[in-house]
């Protein structure tokens, strides 16, 4: 299995605030070298069913109790990149890119804070289950960006996580091309 440690070898790196437990960044040791993965907070882990169950009201058209949901999830986890994701996503569904860049702009932020906090480590490949969520979220923000005409800050979103997995698999890089 995999090893977690901070760069320092102490184990995931937590920052703890008002009791909440925060989006942190843990080393995996593969066969081709150390990666590193976002360790989500607790309370997300334990609320993905949740967000199963999000995505399933979404495709139903139920999207009016899907946003409920998910900000009441919110409430309870700031931290939870998937809720601000698919919140995202909701707002571009509704044609309304100023809110989706809010909603991935938040979950952008919160990841990138980890990942300074941790200073700054990478590779950070997508295909690791906890890196995802972020990825999705700078997809969306780069998405929202050049919808609000914003080239110029959506290239700045993918000079900052071209490095941390260079193969793409998104396709984030040529959105900002077009």
């Amino acid at each position: 299995m995999s090893h977690q440690s901070s760069p320092g070898g102490q184990g995931p790196r937590r920052r703890r605030g008002a009791g909440q437990e925060k989006l942190a960044v843990a080393r995996r040791d593969t066969p081709v070298g150390p990666v590193w993965e976002l360790v989500h907070p607790r309370c997300s882990r334990k609320r993905l069913d949740d967000i199963a169950e999000v995505e399933a009201m979404v495709e139903a058209g139920e999207t009016e109790i899907a946003h409920d949901e998910l900000v009441w999830l919110l409430s309870e986890c700031p931290d939870f990149l998937e809720a601000h994701v698919q919140l995202g996503l909701i707002a571009l569904e509704e044609d309304d890119a100023k809110l989706a860049r809010g909603h991935f702009g938040r979950a952008y932020e919160l990841a990138l804070r980890a990942l300074d906090a941790a200073g700054g480590p990478q590779p950070l490949p997508y295909q690791l289950d906890g890196n995802k969520p972020f990825f999705q979220a700078a997809k969306g923000l780069v998405h929202s960006l050049m919808e609000l005409g914003r080239k110029q800050a959506a290239k700045e979103v993918c000079q900052r996580i071209a490095p941390l997995d260079p193969s793409d698999p998104l396709g984030i890089q040529r959105i900002a091309q077009r």
